[in-house]
């Protein structure tokens, strides 16, 4: 089965999809939940499942590059907040529409 991940280091994302049984080695150097992912293990044994990993909710995978002989610190920037909706596109009152019109 395939599954859908979003790869995350500092602003930048980038989405993916693979098969459930693909290695790890196959997406080196990532880390989820700042724990290091085995290389020797599928992401369906990493968790990463048809299931928990759709097109409408990727999971999240956070990238660290290594630096010597350890990884650097992960760092993810929140994604930003949407603009409030204008007003007219807004959902109306069930109750009264601007539509309706009195009828005589």
């Amino acid at each position: 089965m395939d599954v859908f991940l979003t790869i995350r280091r500092h602003k930048t994302s980038i989405f993916t999809d693979a098969k459930e049984s693909s290695a790890v080695f196959e997406l080196k150097r990532i880390v989820e939940d700042d724990q290091l992912l085995d290389d020797g293990k599928t992401l369906g044994e990493c968790g990463f499942t048809s299931q928990t990993a759709r097109p409408q909710a990727p999971a999240t995978v956070g990238l660290a590059f290594r630096a010597d002989d350890s990884f650097e610190t992960l760092c993810i920037e929140p994604f930003s907040s949407p603009p409030e909706l204008p007003d007219v596109m807004k959902p109306q009152d069930s109750g009264s529409s601007a539509n309706e019109q009195a009828v005589q």
